[in-house]
């Protein structure tokens, strides 16, 4: 899968597009959250990730980014995006269980994604596979005890070889995560860890591109601070673009401003 093609500001565009056409289509909602995690999507899939490699979505409700990633680099087709949350679909809501190569596990209770990444990793280890694995995690699932335990796990056995991303965009499901279950900065709480933890700004290429290159000595924690709803007004930083499908003026208004920006 790694095509080392570097990304234009054009491919994030129609990225975004695409991304939107596809809810639009299929008359659903989790757009605010998807449109925060898709530009490091991207270049994970684009620039970083290798054939061995696996890519790991916790956050699972931002399925559709990972669809628009995968379709970006080939792996699925615009017919197949015309399925999306459809009967009978592979491109369920979130990530399925089987039927796409490159969606190893179903994902979306959240706080299960990092362990699963975790053990991947190990296993990697154990077997003297240099593959290496990437988590995207949301700040919310942070919240969650699981999470923690993986992390624990992850940094006792210095997984080196995985990399995680937090989607640190400060809203959850029924609200901010400073009012459901404040843990704010969130990387405050993770420097006891023995991790190599970078705070970013998760809508920058280069930052995100700078950040996960190189060899790492620790596990690598990568904050993504990023916008729900990035690059529509009327979505960002918004709890009901969480929820919410467009309406085809909605739709419209969003392509239009997209291509204005």
């Amino acid at each position: 899968m790694k095509t080392r093609t570097t990304l234009a500001f054009n491919d994030f565009s129609n990225a975004r597009k695409r991304l939107l056409q596809m809810h639009f289509e299929s008359g659903v909602g989790h757009i605010g959250g998807n449109l925060s995690a898709l530009d490091a999507m991207l270049i994970v899939f684009h620039e970083y990730l290798g054939a061995k490699d696996k890519f790991i979505l916790s956050k699972g409700h931002s399925a559709g980014a990972l669809y628009i990633a995968l379709w970006s680099v080939g792996r699925l087709q615009d017919q197949d995006l015309k399925l999306f949350h459809k009967d009978n679909t592979l491109l369920a809501g979130h990530p399925p269980a089987k039927g796409i190569t490159d969606i190893p596990f179903a994902t979306g209770s959240l706080g299960h994604g990092l362990s699963l990444a975790a053990g991947t990793a190990l296993g990697f280890k154990l077997k003297d596979n240099d593959a290496k694995v990437i988590c995207m995690t949301s700040d919310g699932e942070w919240q969650e005890g699981a999470t923690w335990e993986a992390l624990i796990f992850a940094s006792h056995h210095q997984l080196t070889n995985l990399t995680v991303l937090v989607d640190h965009n400060n809203f959850q499901g029924f609200g901010s995560t400073a009012d459901v279950a404040s843990m704010s900065p969130l990387w405050d709480r993770l420097k006891g860890f023995d991790v190599d933890l970078q705070v970013i700004d998760g809508h920058d290429p280069d930052a995100i591109r700078t950040a996960l290159s190189g060899e790492r000595p620790r596990l690598r924690i990568i904050m993504l601070r990023t916008v729900k709803g990035r690059g529509v007004s009327f979505m960002e930083n918004r709890m009901d673009s969480h929820y919410l499908p467009l309406t085809e003026d909605k739709f419209l208004k969003a392509i239009k401003e997209i291509d204005s920006l």
